[in-house]
């Protein structure tokens, strides 16, 4: 046992040590390699499989010339969680950032407290997105794509939905252990957000195990919390991966006087659509600050737009300085103010607070 690193011919069974291998990235050293001598190959140990992400956000700098100071932070603490995978991406609404792959959404929250208190680094995440396989249909579709089944974990990455002939989505099964005074409770959120029973089971008289596969969109945001508030912090909730099914699934874009923000964009359920939509939006208007142009909010499905909601902008009064004289005055005054609100809507840009990709989708 040395204080220090001491170079060595050999490693033996029992000794801890470090090896230096020829890779140029981190990424290339995967848990669960076998190492072995050249010319002595062995047979890798079995029940290792690559770390696949389940739940995706994007991280942008809160100010694009923070961005070689966000990279480094996010290549340093992916250099300690080999299970994160993060890829470039853009986005009109917050320019350049990256697409972070996480193994669940503790994981997200870790990692994003972890930024910010050990590297201070502030950035902008996204709402969470899961890895949704979609089928599409022509061969030119399918060569541009790569292949008939592709696996889309950004909603605004989403191909045409006409070449599209099905979408599975990720589910879970999801155990809840709760009072039983709590358990309708806990049935009707639960079949709330599309969830199917398929166990329950009475474990002392008290309390009572429930089981229900659900999808695994529908539970990343806010559900552990509302279950938690529905049984006053008494449940306790795990789930686990239950594979892929097909569902009648729409991308739900938001656009804000008529342009669409890609990071508000989300994947929803057809017969919630509506609901969804009318709910963002009415969030929104109390998320977003009012500015000096008016802002129409808009949910849209394709081309239809579900749901609407104006934002009204500050007013102010020219005519206060006016008394008496000629009406046209007055009028005149009031056509300035229309032209040049109209001339600042068409320059104007929204700023959005950086909570709200995640609070605009809390229920």
């Amino acid at each position: 046992l040395r204080p220090h690193e001491q170079p060595t011919r050999q490693l033996l069974k029992g000794q801890v040590g470090y090896l230096v291998c020829n890779m140029k990235s981190v990424s290339e050293a995967l848990i669960g390699d076998t190492l072995y001598l050249r010319g002595q190959p062995t047979q890798p140990l079995p029940g290792f499989k690559p770390a696949r992400p389940m739940v995706y956000a994007g991280v942008y700098p809160l100010d694009q010339s923070q961005h070689d100071a966000l990279r480094g932070a996010l290549e340093k603490l992916a250099l300690n969680d080999p299970s994160v995978t993060v890829t470039l991406e853009s986005s009109p609404a917050l320019g350049q950032g990256w697409r972070v792959g996480f193994l669940g959404l503790l994981h997200l929250e870790v990692f994003n407290q972890r930024l910010e208190q050990e590297y201070g680094a502030e950035a902008v995440m996204t709402a969470p997105s899961v890895p949704y396989r979609v089928r599409i249909t022509g061969k030119k579709n399918i060569s541009l794509y790569g292949g008939e089944e592709i696996v889309v974990s950004d909603p605004s990455k989403l191909p045409d939905p006409t070449i599209i002939t099905e979408v599975l989505e990720p589910m879970v099964l999801g155990t809840i252990i709760t009072p039983e005074k709590y358990m309708f409770k806990i049935v009707s959120e639960c079949m709330e957000r599309r969830g199917v029973q398929t166990n329950s089971v009475n474990i002392d008289g008290s309390r009572v195990m429930l089981q229900f596969v659900l999808p695994l969109n529908e539970i990343i945001i806010d559900f552990h919390d509302n279950i938690k508030s529905l049984t006053s912090g008494f449940a306790s909730f795990d789930y686990e991966d239950h594979g892929y099914a097909t569902s009648a699934l729409v991308k739900l874009d938001i656009a804000l006087n008529g342009v669409v923000v890609d990071a508000l964009s989300s994947m929803v359920h057809l017969s919630k659509a509506q609901a969804v939509g009318k709910r963002m939006c009415a969030k929104l208007v109390e998320i977003i600050p009012r500015q000096m142009v008016h802002i129409a909010i808009q949910a849209l499905v394709g081309s239809k737009v579900v749901a609407r909601e104006n934002l009204k902008a500050f007013r102010k009064d020219v005519t206060a300085k006016l008394y008496g004289g000629d009406v046209t005055r007055r009028q005149k005054l009031l056509k300035q103010q229309a032209d040049g609100k109209k001339k600042m809507k068409k320059v104007a840009n929204i700023n959005l607070p950086r909570e709200t990709f995640i609070d605009v989708l809390k229920r």
